[in-house]
């Protein structure tokens, strides 16, 4: 039979209130389910607003730093024939492009262009402050979705962790409890049958 069959109505915060009948295990378990609750909401709280600050503060650092390029494609790209205007879509293919940033210095790497892009073609790229290729950082609210959604998993993690804690905590006070009720119901239990005469 479950344990859950031994326990009466609900009653609200019956643990917290004067009973001659309350041992001192029902009172430590309302403080640590109380505790429980309380670490999961901080917990949850605070690690997913940091976790979101993080993440918005690292794309936003990134759409300070990196800047558009104009990079030339320095290989025929392979593929069909080039499309009419670059801002057209299509295929798209990776090719040998170089470019030149602000301190004057030349760099090479690989980007996605037109299929068929011709020698010289113009790319725009983005780079970070070192001149490295990287991808178009994301726009502001394309940002706060995502550190939105990052917080929130993360939020729910660190959640987690208490509320399992104390999950485990209160099944131990439970069976802590039910096996204090086996040993003093095989004491007195076998009492029950006597008649006084």
């Amino acid at each position: 039979m479950p344990l859950k069959a031994f326990r009466g109505p609900k009653v609200w915060l019956w643990r917290w209130r004067r009973n001659p009948l309350k041992r001192p295990g029902d009172t430590l378990e309302a403080w640590v389910l109380l505790g429980a609750w309380l670490f999961t909401l901080v917990a949850g709280v605070l690690g997913g607003l940091a976790a979101a600050r993080s993440v918005d503060d690292g794309l936003a650092r990134e759409r300070a730093e990196w800047h558009p390029v104009v990079a030339h494609v320095m290989d025929r790209a392979p593929g069909g024939s080039a499309p009419k205007s670059p801002s057209s879509g299509g295929e798209r293919v990776w090719a040998r492009v170089g470019w030149t940033v602000a301190d004057g210095s030349a760099h090479t790497g690989q980007a996605r262009v037109a299929a068929g892009s011709k020698v010289g073609t113009p790319v725009p790229v983005w780079t970070d402050p070192q001149g490295r290729l990287v991808t178009r950082p994301v726009t502001a609210s394309e940002a706060h979705v995502r550190s939105a959604l990052i917080g929130g998993l993360v939020g729910l993690s660190a959640a987690a962790v208490p509320f399992v804690a104390g999950l485990v905590a209160r099944g131990r006070l439970e069976r802590r409890r039910m096996d204090r009720w086996d040993a003093e119901w095989s004491r007195l239990g076998p009492q029950w049958g006597r008649t006084i005469g």
